[in-house]
């Protein structure tokens, strides 16, 4: 995808030019073997293949040559990377047209590939963010949001928390550096809830969902 096919973002991964005295204090992208290993389970279904090809290959040892026994379980092996590399490349996708921005009153999340969706979050109507640390550096960060905002898991997907079907929680997921990340967000918010308590700012942006 070219540059031009967001022409429209004023702002790349906004769908609108920054109110005044908004400012951008982090953007960054889930990194797409991450992303593809937590959300598309890369291992369980490599593994799920080796060992189908392991129970072929013991179910006929009995009854063939070592190796007719090794040539019939290989297809199942040669279905395990084709499987494999068809999920990296979804994974690889996802990441790329995926924009997550943080500022100083919200959080911003472009996701989808084939459906481009710009979530709107800010801080005064998230009640709680969960950060949850990974290997490497990398983490996720799912938001809890007030009122009745409710959104669509499977819309969300992969970029909700998982699990979390009654009401699903938009995720940063598999963000490197996660603990600075995270620091960003947690100062970025704290200093807009006082703000926004002392009435020195005109009113937030609504929980809202943006299709492009």
């Amino acid at each position: 995808m070219s540059e031009d096919d967001f022409a429209v973002e004023p702002i790349e991964g906004l769908p609108e030019l920054l109110p005044k005295g908004e400012v951008i204090l982090w953007q960054g992208r889930p990194n797409w073997l991450r992303l593809t290993i937590e959300s598309l389970n890369l291992w369980w279904v490599i593994g799920y293949f080796g060992l189908l090809a392991a129970w072929r290959f013991l179910s006929v040892i009995d009854y063939m040559p070592f190796g007719t026994a090794i040539s019939a379980s290989i297809p199942f092996l040669f279905v395990a990377a084709f499987v494999g590399l068809l999920l990296c490349g979804v994974g690889y996708i996802q990441a790329k047209e995926t924009l997550y921005t943080i500022t100083n009153r919200r959080v911003v999340m472009r996701i989808g590939a084939a459906l481009t969706l710009t979530l709107n979050l800010p801080f005064t109507k998230i009640d709680n963010a969960a950060v949850a640390k990974k290997r490497g550096g990398f983490g996720n960060i799912a938001f809890e949001t007030s009122g009745d905002t409710k959104f669509s898991y499977f819309v969300l997907w992969p970029h909700a928390r998982s699990w979390y079907f009654g009401k699903p929680q938009p995720t940063l997921k598999c963000i490197p550096d996660i603990e600075k990340v995270s620091s960003i967000l947690g100062e970025a918010a704290k200093s807009r809830i006082i703000e926004k308590d002392n009435h020195t700012q005109p009113s937030a942006p609504r929980v809202d969902m943006v299709m492009n």
